[in-house]
């Protein structure tokens, strides 16, 4: 490995990488990764989930490219159409994105909702804390009072006044199985995956190949953008946007370096 790909050893804090590092993003979510480890957010296996998606964002080029950008505006619009908008988070999403997954649920009026594969009622509590800790009022997944069909793991435990009754749901960083049973409960799903082969984007309205980093903080850009837009222009967005072109787009980009959209 070149030196350009490490930070020195006694790095202890996200504040203490330099910005101008050449991957600065990929050691800050590492960073973050970790400390959600210490903390009791993330479990030991978003370590190695984090590991698969950066390879993914290498081979992108570590930015948002046009495809990205043109649904991560899709999304926006789709959230703010939606009655029941929740955005599902993880121990993952809630150590790399807090503050941001907060914002754009502000932005669009969507619920957070905590939802997690290895589930215990310590992490849960944590991961709610701190999503309050970074602006959130209130945070549902504590409830867990109803189940998605289809799935025997305690991920399938959602609130029933949350994740179960929501029209559009956003799954970053979501298992594809999990994804696919809300997809059969009739829910319109966005998902963020940096791997456009892998079954949730597969599955979603919304697929969204991008890094958590900068496609959340670009999804609030564009609620934020279209927040005056009537209902007919949000429509127009989302029946314009082509789910299975933004996936051989991004397949395109790290077969062959494509960048066109």
């Amino acid at each position: 490995m070149s030196d350009d790909e490490t930070v020195p050893a006694d790095v202890t804090g996200e504040d203490e990488i330099p910005k101008d590092h050449p991957r600065y993003e990929d050691l800050v979510s590492r960073h973050r990764i970790e400390s959600g480890v210490e903390k009791g957010i993330t479990h030991l296996q978003g370590v190695h989930a984090e590991g698969r998606g950066s390879a993914f964002d290498y081979l992108l080029g570590e930015e948002t490219t046009p495809s990205a950008d043109e649904a991560e505006r899709a999304a926006a619009a789709q959230l703010l159409l939606a009655d029941r908008p929740v955005l599902s988070v993880n121990g993952n999403v809630a150590a790399l994105v807090p503050a941001e997954i907060v914002e754009l649920a502000d932005a669009v009026d969507a619920d957070l909702e905590v939802n997690l594969f290895n589930r215990t009622e310590e992490r849960i509590e944590a991961i709610a804390d701190h999503l309050r800790e970074h602006g959130a009022e209130g945070v549902k997944g504590l409830t867990a009072d109803a189940r998605i069909p289809g799935l025997n793991h305690e991920r399938a435990k959602v609130d029933e006044d949350g994740i179960y009754a929501a029209d559009v749901v956003l799954v970053p960083l979501e298992d594809g199985d999990r994804a696919e049973a809300l997809g059969e409960m009739g829910k319109t799903e966005i998902v963020i995956d940096l791997n456009p082969l892998s079954r949730s984007p597969q599955v979603a309205a919304v697929p969204v190949v991008d890094n958590v980093l900068r496609a959340v903080p670009n999804m609030t850009r564009h609620a934020r953008e279209l927040a005056d837009a009537d209902e007919a222009e949000l429509r127009r967005i989302v029946d314009e946007f082509d789910a299975d072109e933004a996936l051989d787009a991004a397949e395109r980009r790290i077969r062959r370096g494509d960048s066109s959209p």
